[in-house]
């Protein structure tokens, strides 16, 4: 077989392995040492076998991955999520669209201290998405709002996507996530602002419910639910049929108009008085980053010591906040945290370590070397040449998961980039960038899988309503591609040894 048969073959057997739901891991590692064995003999595959898991995780760099992931399981576990939410609620819930807004910079707060989309996705779609529905947001735009949203651990720092990206790239870990922070702000507004101009249409057509109303009508609601399972086939009064349909995609007309009714219990609150919000929970967000970012960037401490003193200042708030339950109560919390630390860690570095073989595959096929002389050999701006590389991950992301995309694409596109005098840093951030955009789109959008599985909706419920955030993060990228500074401004501030 020639060398371009056996890349091609490989790359089948990845698409296949994927489709047939085999672990990326696995798909990631098996495809490479299947290539590795087509390509080479059967001795250096497996000596190269034997030593890359050793080789990609034996560094200490990696140690900052668990204790990101750490700290943001100790902050789950302390409730600063819900905290932020409620906060935000009260202080924007009031406007058009301002439930949506409020999601939105509760899930920017606390993606600054879990640095995971898929945790910052679970956690606001149980606190939030339930809410939107009894104020009347259809249920489309409600669960692809959390599912985007979500997204906002990718970008802002400290991300876990940012980390392992300055880790593959061999770059400056402070730079790298001090370049998310710009992007991550500016999308959490672009993503506000269509939620105001959403929400001002929503309130033209009378369906959004300011926010001391909304206990009344899932009161209404759930009336409406009880009459029809006793009275079927009998007309409905008009009052209980309008208050069914707030909470359902579709004006009244019939059976239909109840098919979403939030659960029970949610939303039925009244609203809290700003004296009594939990407003710890933002001091708990501020004084996270500012040790973890604060003590990275002033030199005190390196990355992974803001790691770790991150990740004990969150056992602390966690320890504080659930000093009440006793000593079952702080047990179980630590335990859970620890677990959901070990598996989320362990899955990383599988991922890593079967990246590390795919790659090691690609660089004995000398497939980097061969992309970068077919792309030199075109007549084309660099710019226009990038733009269709990068471009190419939204495809790819329609099918693979996310952060395989990161491992498989850092090793082909960073060649290119440089050899054409780009940025490193930029080159990420707008990798990941793409990247989240994979996260929220069909079929193996995880951020909307999640979703729709906490909020017990169809999957094509919340993809449905990705579309108008799918066209903001393009209006994003753009921005970002063609004024590089807006990226590159913070990290030109930070030493390059940072981290």
């Amino acid at each position: 077989m020639t060398t371009g048969m056996i890349i091609t073959a490989v790359l089948v057997l990845l698409v296949a392995l994927l489709l047939f739901r085999v672990p990326v891991a696995i798909a990631l590692g098996g495809s490479g040492a299947v290539g590795l064995l087509l390509l080479h003999s059967f001795d250096y595959t497996t000596n190269l076998l034997g030593s890359e898991p050793f080789g990609q995780t034996a560094s200490f760099g990696l140690t900052i991955i668990p204790m990101f992931i750490l700290m943001g399981m100790f902050a789950v576990r302390a409730h600063v999520a819900e905290y932020v939410f409620r906060i935000a609620d009260s202080v924007l819930g009031r406007f058009p669209g301002g439930l949506g807004v409020a999601t939105v910079a509760a899930s920017a707060g606390f993606s600054a201290v879990s640095g995971s989309s898929i945790g910052t996705a679970a956690t606001m779609a149980r606190l939030s998405v339930a809410e939107m529905r009894a104020a009347g947001y259809p249920a489309s735009l409600a669960t692809a709002l959390v599912a985007v949203a979500g997204t906002l651990g990718s970008m802002i720092p400290p991300s876990t996507f940012l980390v392992l990206y300055a880790i593959l790239a061999q770059q400056s870990v402070g730079q790298m996530l001090a370049a998310g922070i710009v992007p991550g702000v500016l999308t959490a507004i672009a993503y506000s602002a269509y939620l105001v101009i959403a929400g001002q249409r929503l309130k033209r057509k009378g369906v959004i419910r300011p926010p001391h109303l909304r206990h009344a009508v899932s009161e209404h609601v759930a009336a409406a639910k009880t009459a029809k399972t006793t009275t079927a086939g009998s007309a409905e009064e008009p009052a209980t049929v309008a208050a069914a349909a707030i909470a359902t995609e579709e004006p009244p007309a019939g059976p239909e108009s109840v098919e979403a009714v939030p659960p029970q219990g949610a939303a039925s609150r009244k609203p809290t008085p700003l004296k009594e919000l939990p407003w710890r929970g933002l001091f708990y967000i501020a004084a996270l980053f500012c040790i973890v970012l604060g003590g990275m960037y002033s030199g005190y401490f390196t990355a992974t010591e803001s790691a770790a003193f991150g990740a004990i200042a969150a056992v602390l708030i966690l320890l504080f906040e659930l000093r009440k339950t006793g000593l079952r109560g702080i047990s179980a919390g630590i335990a859970g945290a620890l677990r959901d630390t070990a598996s989320t860690t362990a899955m990383v570095f599988f991922i890593v370590i079967g990246s590390g073989i795919l790659t090691a595959f690609f660089v004995a096929a000398r497939v980097p070397q061969m992309i970068t002389d077919a792309v030199m050999s075109v007549n084309l701006p660099p710019m226009v040449v990038m733009a269709l590389l990068l471009l190419a991950l939204i495809p790819l992301g329609m099918m693979l998961e996310s952060l395989s995309i990161l491992v498989i694409s850092v090793p082909l596109l960073l060649p290119i980039a440089t050899e054409f005098g780009f940025d490193a840093i930029w080159l990420g951030i707008l990798i990941v960038k793409l990247i989240e955009i994979g996260m929220v789109t069909p079929p193996v959008g995880i951020n909307a899988f999640v979703v729709a599985g906490t909020t017990g909706l169809p999957s094509e419920t919340v993809f449905r309503g990705i579309v108008p955030f799918f066209v903001v993060d393009l209006a994003l990228i753009a921005l970002f591609f063609f004024w590089p500074d807006l990226v590159l401004l913070l990290p030109s501030y930070v030493a390059e040894g940072a981290g």
